[in-house]
């Protein structure tokens, strides 16, 4: 995801953070970011948040750096301690989705 300079805007997070009104669910961020035409990437990391709920931005963009970091290596380890691969999270969800029912979930 791009935080820095010299990065493609389009991976941006923050901008579809502003969208946002605060105190929001991890649900409501997810959907005003699929609103606001965010890529299939942004909205992963978004629906991998840790909170069920957020007070203010920065809140998620504290919780983001730390995904950011788990992210790296392309693996996260469940509360179970099991790692599962999460870089298509809710691809299954939407191939296996009920018919008509194909938006990214």
């Amino acid at each position: 995801m791009a935080f820095g300079l010299a990065e493609n805007p389009a991976l941006s997070i923050t901008p579809h953070l502003d969208a946002v009104d605060y105190p929001a669910t991890r649900v409501e961020i997810v959907e005003a970011a699929e609103d606001d035409g965010a890529a299939v990437d942004i909205i992963n990391v978004l629906k991998s948040l840790p909170r069920d709920e957020y007070q203010s931005r920065e809140e998620v963009m504290r919780d983001l750096a730390e995904a950011a970091r788990r992210f790296a290596s392309g693996m996260l380890r469940d509360d179970d301690g099991v790692d599962r691969d999460r870089r298509n999270i809710g691809r299954d969800l939407v191939e296996n989705a009920p018919e008509g029912h194909s938006r990214h979930p």
